[in-house]
């Protein structure tokens, strides 16, 4: 982490700036936190911390990383990268940025950004730490993020909970969200094999108090996945926790899996004060 990227960090007890000072983060208050050996800080507020381990954990952070790193979602990210592309982004904010193969990515892109990525779970930012060393990351929430106010031009959110109220506060007005939904048959062809009865997922135009709705952009493709990515990419999805146990066995004798994927992309602008 770098002294100007941990400038963009606040203090998780007083909200004070973050000042790094050899191997810590300080505020004026005198409320410290250390860096970890991978670089990043644990900035998540102790009564903020509604688990012993809160996130997703390292069995789905760990199989999320092998599936993103074989490149399947590559399709969707070099859309995402196009789109941000377009928009004002020096300072970008990785909402619930996970184990940071989007950063990685949009890093690469974009000519080198700044940019700040927080998650709730320890082990997806030690993952992301490592892989985007440019970047600084902490373990945080959405809703009480630990990024100062306006710094970001580009807030991206990419499955994750919306917390308007703080996206809104850590972008500069006139700032830019990124907010990334599922498109209504993203992962359906995995759904024909858990569910008897698969459903498409729900598709609907959002606005959003404080945000002007720019646009949207869409991003789909086919996988055809064999072997381990099979279950990795179970893994790493909501559906390996709510998914029968016969459906989940179903998928166990799958060695070869046909899905569609899609995101869809939708941009907001913040207004002004």
């Amino acid at each position: 982490m770098t002294p100007a990227l941990a400038g963009a960090l606040r203090c998780p007890v007083c909200a004070g700036p973050l000042l790094l000072i050899g191997r810590s983060l300080r505020c004026p208050k005198a409320h410290s936190f250390d860096l970890a050996r991978e670089g990043y800080a644990n900035l998540l507020a102790i009564q903020k911390k509604h688990a012993a381990d809160p996130g997703d954990g390292k069995e789905m952070v760990r199989a999320r990383r092998a599936f993103l790193a074989a490149g399947h979602y590559q399709p969707l990210m070099a859309v995402l990268a196009e789109l941000c592309g377009t928009l004002p982004h020096e300072k970008i904010v990785d909402a619930g940025c996970g184990e940071g193969s989007y950063d990685r990515f949009l890093y690469d892109a974009l000519g080198e950004p700044q940019i700040v990525g927080f998650d709730l779970s320890k082990e997806a930012v030690r993952l992301a730490a490592r892989l985007v060393p440019e970047a600084a990351f902490c373990v945080g929430g959405s809703f009480s993020a630990p990024v100062r106010d306006g710094w970001a031009d580009l807030l991206l959110n990419i499955f994750s909970p919306f917390a308007g109220a703080e996206f809104s506060r850590m972008l500069r007005p006139g700032g830019h969200l990124i907010y990334a939904v599922p498109t209504a048959r993203h992962l359906y062809g995995l759904k024909e094999v858990l569910y008897t009865t698969p459903y498409e997922n729900e598709v609907k135009d959002t606005r959003y108090e404080g945000f002007d709705f720019v646009t949207e952009r869409e991003a789909a493709a086919t996988l055809t996945l064999e072997g381990e990515s099979v279950q990795q990419l179970f893994a790493m999805t909501p559906y390996y926790w709510n998914t029968p146990a016969e459906g989940a066995a179903r998928l166990a004798e799958c060695d070869r899996l046909t899905t569609e994927i899609g995101f869809r992309f939708l941009v907001y602008r913040r207004q002004s004060e």
